[in-house]
This record gives structure tokens, C-alpha cells and sequence, in this order.
């Protein structure tokens, strides 16, 4: 009987249709991308200090100060920047090892970045570091000795 010219069709399915695998892939993807670019973009658009020696941080407890007057902990809207002690101490009690990035506008003013700066200190945080954006040359200027 093995040359039989019987035909073994079951009515089972012998092939896999991946049509509506690759729909769902595709509207998985679009949907992916549109929600990228929503979540990247809720920091305030800012014009950051050039260094040669900026990198990348993870920011923890981030701090924003913009040119406008506006400031923002942690992408969130604060009334001024004496709140920014009271949020600081609450998120220095659930991680003692909490790191803080100041992100502030270049024409924001020197004195209120040192008070923020102070309010940091003051709320427990010892490991304060400024965002900026790194510059298109990376050569760091060396002095000729005297």
C-alpha cells in the first residue's frame, strides 16, 4: 500500500498564514514609535552650556531651570524653586544614594542655580552633577609650560 494513489487530506492545515502575524507586528511597531516620541519629548526645550567633557547621565532626580522662570522637578511643573527642597528630601528618604541633575538654560542666572544648588545640599543630596551638551570638538586645549 505505499504506492497508493490515495489522498491523505484530512482537512488539516499543512501551512501557517503570517499575514495576520505581520499586521499585528506592524501596528505594534507604528504604535511603539508614536509613544517613543511623546516620551522623549516631555522635557522643556532648552539651550544647554557647551562642554568637551559632557556625557550622558542617568538622571535620577532631575532639576530644570528655564529661562523663562520656569521650574520643573522630575518633568513636573513646581511653583517656584524653594519647593524643589521639600520634593528632594522625600526622594532622598526612599534612596540615600540618590543622584540630582541640574539642567538649567545657559541665560538662566548664576545666582539661582547655586540656591538650587544649595536646596540640594540642604534636602541630604551630595551627588549633584549639570547637564550639557557636548561639543562638536572634543579636544581639550592644553597649555604650553611656563
Amino acid at each position: 500500500m505505499a504506492g497508493s494513489s490515495k489522498n491523505d487530506d484530512d482537512g488539516l492545515i499543512a501551512g501557517i498564514n503570517v499575514t495576520p502575524l505581520v499586521d499585528v507586528t506592524l501596528v505594534l511597531l507604528i504604535i511603539f514609535m508614536v509613544t517613543a516620541k511623546i516620551i522623549v519629548s516631555q522635557g522643556m526645550p532648552m539651550d544647554l552650556p557647551k562642554a568637551a567633557s559632557g556625557e550622558a547621565l542617568q538622571t535620577i532626580f532631575s532639576v530644570e531651570l528655564g529661562a523663562d522662570g520656569r521650574t520643573r522637578v522630575d518633568s513636573e511643573q513646581v511653583p517656584d524653586d524653594d519647593a524643589i527642597q521639600g520634593l528632594a528630601k522625600t526622594a532622598h528618604d526612599k534612596n540615600k544614594d540618590l543622584r540630582a541633575v541640574i539642567r538649567a538654560d545657559k541665560k538662566v542666572e548664576h545666582g539661582r542655580v547655586i540656591h538650587v544648588l544649595d536646596l540640594l545640599k540642604r534636602a541630604g543630596i551630595a551627588k549633584i552633577a549639570f547637564a550639557v551638551s557636548p561639543t562638536r570638538d572634543n579636544t581639550v586645549p592644553v597649555e604650553a609650560p611656563h
